[in-house]
């Protein structure tokens, strides 16, 4: 047992109880928030070097063995989510010290920050449904605090709407795990999978596989995306952020994960709801991305589009498709972080989120600018950027499979991306600079280096793609074949 597994629970966990003590010290917790999120990303690596070195490590707390304890898994693709999370975690908290505001940090900002990385980082390392449902239900609740802290009209209304939504599709959650419980007798997942392959993935089995598939749907926006436009244009850059890069990325991992090793002896079903459900996601995300003249929209839209393109790995579930999944998933992280704080400057910048009243910020923000135009590029998958590789794995393997329809609609959909960002590059950036930008003082340059930061992470992925997939493709092996994963966890 690797003891280590418990670290990026316990860390964000301990870290937010503290701060809950330190309300009106906000210089101090700002300190700690950072020295929490940099011990989160120093223990990742350390686990993700044990895995690659040694394989799947294994936690039973207690010393129970699988199913009757609780046991968390760190494998591959695991332990890069938790790496990837904590990363982007820290760029998004640098970002939200000076741009968050006072009154947001005396109200438990920070506490709320943290509390979400605890339910991120147990929703990638659990290994049973219940505690991927009660490790949700952790993100989500921070989620709604952060989405309404500060209480302006948009954010109680969008907020209204968001957990709504959350709690019908947690309360199918429960409906789905406890129906899966009565007919297999169990919610680890390695023994879910093994029972399930036995007893046959037929009649209540299927129903309770689409239910699963409508949940953590919901919950990604996949296809059923209709609250994340306005939920995400909410809150406040720094929270937005934080939401794009990683709360869409746990409901994804979630369907990856269930259909890759509990529902995977019969996916005719499940891949062609995927498959069909990616599409739409696509066109229908591409369709808002080019509509808006707001920069929040068009930003959230490409959102969406992103979580059909990497939907598209599991509905051809294919060597090559899903290793480029699970990289696009590494590369999607970084990039929307990136992309939502670069955003939150140029309507910082220009005291307005419409296209059609900003321009010639360049000469203001040069650096501000050509950092956008690489996020531009690195998100439409433009070599040697890291959203390239990715994408031609997905695409390979769309190919290979003969799946052309997909494999078109992911083309022309990465395309209207490129399209819609160049747009806002070109209209906030250029033309004409705006009578009453010349009366606005300038942004404190310390408040790009969370975006310099990550543009690093980002070139740094492209130009050593090949260092990066080999550990992408341990992750994918691993997805392939989940007896892997099945023998690590079961094992004596």
């Amino acid at each position: 047992m690797n003891n280590l597994l418990v670290l990026p629970l316990l860390i964000p966990l301990c870290t937010a109880i503290l701060l809950l003590f330190l309300k009106n010290q906000v210089r101090l917790q700002r300190w700690i928030s950072a020295i929490g999120v940099l011990l989160q990303i120093a223990v990742s690596c350390l686990l993700a070097i044990q895995v690659r070195a040694e394989g799947i490590q294994v936690l039973r707390m207690g010393g129970w063995m699988p199913p009757y304890g609780i046991v968390f898994v760190a494998d591959m693709l695991a332990v890069l989510l938790v790496l990837t999370a904590s990363v982007v975690s820290a760029f998004c908290l640098f970002y939200s010290f000076g741009t968050i505001g006072k009154e947001r940090e005396r109200y438990y900002f920070y506490p709320f920050f943290q509390f979400i990385l605890v339910g991120i980082n147990g929703s990638f390392l659990t290994g049973d449904l219940f505690n991927l449902f009660v490790c949700f239900e952790v993100m989500l609740i921070s989620s709604y605090a952060l989405i309404v802290l500060g209480g302006t009209k948009r954010q109680l209304r969008e907020t209204l709407k968001y957990i709504l939504i959350n709690i019908l599709s947690s309360t199918l959650f429960v409906a789905a795990v406890a129906y899966l419980y009565g007919v297999v007798g169990t919610l680890n997942m390695a023994d879910l999978s093994v029972k399930i392959a036995e007893a046959g993935q037929s009649g209540i089995l299927h129903v309770i596989a689409l239910l699963f598939m409508i949940v953590f749907s919901l919950k990604a926006g996949l296809f059923l995306f209709f609250w994340l436009p306005g939920s995400y244009g909410a809150p406040p850059a720094a929270v937005t952020a934080l939401f794009a890069a990683l709360l869409t990325k746990v409901g994804i991992y979630a369907l990856l994960r269930t259909f890759t090793l509990i529902f995977h002896t019969d996916l005719a079903i499940t891949e062609s709801w995927i498959k069909w459900m990616a599409i739409a996601t696509m066109l229908l995300g591409a369709f808002g991305a080019v509509a808006y003249q707001d920069i929040r929209r068009i930003m959230n839209y490409n959102v969406v589009i992103s979580v059909g393109f990497i939907a598209l790995g599991l509905a051809v579930s294919s060597k090559a498709s899903l290793d480029g999944a699970v990289f696009y998933l590494l590369h999607d992280m970084l990039s929307k972080a990136l992309l939502f704080i670069l955003g939150g400057l140029i309507i910082q910048a220009s005291g307005t989120a419409s296209l059609q009243h900003m321009g010639g910020l360049i000469k203001r923000y040069p650096l501000m600018g050509w950092l956008f135009f690489l996020a531009t590029l690195a998100i439409a998958g433009i070599p040697p950027f890291s959203g390239f590789t990715g994408k031609l794995l997905l695409l390979q393997g769309g190919l290979q499979k003969g799946e052309y329809l997909l494999t078109v609609v992911a083309l022309a959909s990465s395309l209207i991306v490129l399209y819609s960002l160049i747009r806002i590059f070109m209209a906030a950036f250029w033309g004409e600079e705006k009578r009453e930008l010349k009366q606005m003082p300038l942004l404190s340059s310390k408040l790009l280096l969370p975006a310099v930061g990550l543009s690093v992470f980002v070139i740094g992925m492209g130009l050593g793609s090949e260092v990066v997939y080999g550990w992408v493709s341990v992750a994918g092996d691993t997805l392939l074949h989940p007896s892997t994963y099945i023998d690590a966890v079961l094992k004596e």
